[in-house]
């Protein structure tokens, strides 16, 4: 039966002139889930059992099932999931519907919305309907859901590997970062190696498959639209990516 859902099981290793990745420990790291809760537990039971479980955020938007993964994300105890681009939005949605409401709204809040049952509002809303949906959301999804979602971290790292939703600034040691370069990015993440030995795990931007190269470790492979769901699986032999 397993055999039915895996399609790539690949091992990385560092390019020529790049620091191995050295973790403190083992772990794997899940990429851009986006609601998409089938491929979410799939890929959770093929991982290690022995091994922590990181995201790397936008756990929800896009896909049907953002409730779903929310709700089994909370209550894993292996998993630890960071701050995406998408839990900010909503997060934004929450404290400023009328200003910001639209915005989430185009980019896949929508489904979210659904998932938990709200569909009196569209992205032409106004401002009452968008202070309407966020009453109606904040009472769907509870105060204790919202405030964990709220507490999320930005940031991991285990020896010289961290662990962000976008990307991290180049020229920059990661103890400089702000928390907003992580969660949305840097221009210059992808065109820039970094210089200070860490490999940066993201997602965010889709690629073709999870990659490896010059410092950083893709894995948001477009779980939502593709139907394959990626992580890294980090030990300190190297990297071997598993995708539904």
């Amino acid at each position: 039966m397993f055999s039915k859902f895996f399609k790539t099981r690949s091992k990385s290793t560092p390019e020529a002139g790049c620091d191995p990745v050295r973790p403190d420990s083992s772990f794997c790291v899940i990429g851009d889930v986006h609601g998409r809760f089938d491929l979410l537990t799939t890929l959770v039971d093929a991982l290690p059992s022995n091994m922590p479980i990181l995201c790397v955020g936008d756990l929800i938007d896009r896909g049907h099932q953002s409730k779903d993964v929310l709700e089994f994300v909370k209550e894993a105890e292996t998993i630890t999931p960071l701050m995406g681009n998408h839990e900010q939005l909503l997060l934004d949605f929450m404290t400023s519907p009328e200003t910001e409401g639209r915005r989430w709204l185009r980019n896949g809040g929508l489904q979210t919305l659904a998932s938990f049952g709200v569909t009196d509002v569209t992205d032409t809303s106004g401002a009452e309907s968008l202070l309407r949906a966020r009453d109606h959301l904040f009472e769907a999804m509870g105060e204790d859901l919202v405030l964990w979602l709220a507490g999320l971290e930005s940031f991991a790292w285990s020896g010289n590997v961290a662990v962000v939703h976008a990307g991290a600034d180049p020229h920059k040691s990661l103890q400089e970062q702000v928390t907003e370069t992580f969660i949305w990015g840097h221009p210059e993440f992808h065109k820039v190696p970094r210089r200070d030995g860490f490999w940066i795990v993201h997602g965010h931007t889709v690629v073709d498959k999870p990659i490896m190269r010059k410092g950083r470790i893709s894995i948001d492979t477009g779980a939502y639209a593709t139907g394959q769901l990626s992580a890294a699986v980090i030990t300190p032999d190297g990297v071997e990516f598993m995708t539904t």
